[in-house]
């Protein structure tokens, strides 16, 4: 877990699809975080992402590293989770919380975790490696 925490964090643009009644959205994101073992990541609940992932909280997601050589796909469900220390600490984390809502008790915040999920490792040069989540 915390190999996937620093491939995201060292590469913090990273690509999440969802599913819609129209087909497959893709968006980008730009926070994670981990807290007691699970993976953190926040969107705003007048989003049609938190609409789609609450529907079917199956995800998938992507990043590239800077050089473009190697990349990560996640996959998993989400869960979220509506606890104040959760966004407390975003916030502790992640100034770049503070302009765009203000506090951590901003009721359009919402925070989800990765469940069963896993990530793979992609490269040029290697075979794909897979790790649980």
């Amino acid at each position: 877990m915390e190999e996937v925490l620093k491939f995201l964090t060292d590469n913090p643009t990273f690509y999440i699809a969802t599913c819609s009644p129209e087909g497959p959205r893709v968006r980008p994101f730009g926070f994670i975080m981990e807290d007691n073992g699970k993976l953190y990541m926040t969107t705003n609940n007048q989003k049609d992402v938190f609409k789609q992932l609450q529907a079917d909280p199956r995800f998938e997601l992507s990043a590239t590293s800077a050089d473009g050589g190697t990349w990560i796909r996640v996959r998993g469900k989400v869960v979220f989770d509506t606890r104040k220390e959760i966004a407390e600490k975003a916030f502790a984390s992640a100034p770049f919380f503070v302009p765009m809502y203000q506090s951590p008790d901003n009721p359009i915040l919402e925070f989800f975790y990765i469940d069963d999920g896993e990530a793979t490792f992609y490269s040029f040069t290697e075979e794909p490696r897979t790790v649980k989540l």
